[in-house]
C-alpha cells in the first residue's frame, strides 16, 4: 500500500515552467527584429531626405531621355514622376518654341535700342547739346533729332562749324552700328523758291543728303544709310510761331525697329 501510495503520490513533472520558458524564448528572439526595423526605417528616411534635397541635373536627364528614346525606339518618354507624392519638373526641350524665339528676339531688339539711346545721350550730355540734339525711343525705333539752327544757315545746305563738329561725333557713335539708318530732312511751312531749291521738297532732301555724305565720310557704312526729304508735311509743332517753325526745321537720324528686327531674324536663320 505504501508503495502504491508512494506510487500514486509520485509527483508528475510540472508543465508550468516549460510553458513560461517557451513564452520567454520568442520575446528574446524578437528583440533584434525591432532594432533592425528601426534601422531600416531610419535609413529609408535618410535616403528620402537626400532625394528631397537633391536637384535634377538637366543635362544628365536630357542625355538619359535620349538614350531611352534610342533604346526603346520611342519619340516620347514620360518626363514626370508617377509615384504618389513625387513630381519631377519637365525638362525644357532642346529646340526653343516659336513663342520663346519671338520673346528672345524682342528682348535683343529692345536692348539694342536702349544701347543706342544711352550712347547718344552720353554724347549730348558731354557736349552740352540739350535743346539742340535729342534722342527718344518710340514705337517706330530710335529717333535722333538735330536742330536746323545747329546744322545749317537759314534756307541753305552749308553745314556750320558747330554742326560739322557735332556730326563727326555722332558719326563716331553710328559707325559702330551695322543697322540701316534713315536721314530725314524737314522744313517749316515757309515757302521757298530758287533756282537750286524750287520748293521745300528739294531743300529738305538736299539737307538730308548733305548729312549723309558727312556721316559716310566719317565711318558710317554707305550701304546702311539713306536720305529722305519730307518738306514741311511732318511738323512736330505749329508753324504759326517762330519757335514752332524752328522746331519743325530739323534733321532726324532714325533707326527703325522693324529694320533691326529683320536684321536680327536674318542672323538667327544663318
Amino acid at each position: 500500500m505504501a508503495e502504491e501510495t508512494g506510487t500514486q503520490t509520485e509527483e508528475k513533472p510540472s508543465l508550468a515552467k516549460p510553458l513560461e520558458e517557451d513564452k520567454a524564448e520568442p520575446r528574446k528572439q524578437a528583440t533584434w527584429l525591432a532594432t533592425f526595423a528601426d534601422l531600416v526605417t531610419l535609413l529609408m528616411c535618410f535616403f528620402v531626405l537626400l532625394f528631397a534635397m537633391s536637384t535634377t541635373q538637366q543635362e544628365t536627364y536630357k542625355e538619359l531621355v535620349k538614350s531611352l528614346r534610342s533604346a526603346l525606339g520611342a519619340q516620347t518618354v514620360p518626363e514626370a514622376g508617377t509615384r504618389e507624392g513625387l513630381t519631377m519638373h519637365a525638362v525644357p526641350s532642346e529646340e526653343p518654341s516659336e513663342n520663346q524665339q519671338i520673346d528672345e528676339l524682342g528682348g535683343m531688339i529692345e536692348k539694342e535700342l536702349d544701347d543706342i539711346v544711352s550712347e547718344v545721350r552720353e554724347l549730348v550730355l558731354f557736349n552740352k547739346l540739350g535743346g539742340e540734339v535729342s534722342v527718344v525711343k518710340t514705337e517706330a525705333g530710335v529717333v535722333i533729332t538735330m536742330s536746323d539752327l545747329l546744322l545749317f544757315a537759314q534756307g541753305g545746305t552749308t553745314l556750320s562749324e558747330k554742326g560739322l563738329d557735332i556730326l563727326r561725333k555722332v558719326a563716331f557713335v553710328l559707325s559702330k552700328l551695322a543697322y540701316r539708318v534713315k536721314i530725314k530732312g524737314h522744313t517749316d511751312s515757309s515757302p521757298i523758291s530758287s533756282a537750286m531749291f524750287p520748293s521745300n521738297w528739294e531743300l529738305s532732301a538736299a539737307r538730308a543728303a548733305r548729312v549723309v555724305r558727312l556721316l559716310v565720310n566719317n565711318g558710317v557704312a554707305p550701304q546702311y544709310i539713306s536720305a529722305e526729304g519730307y518738306a514741311h508735311y511732318h511738323p512736330v509743332a505749329t508753324n504759326d510761331t517762330a519757335r514752332g517753325r524752328a522746331l519743325n526745321r530739323r534733321v532726324e537720324i532714325v533707326y527703325e525697329r522693324d529694320s533691326i528686327a529683320r536684321q536680327f531674324a536674318g542672323m538667327a536663320r544663318q
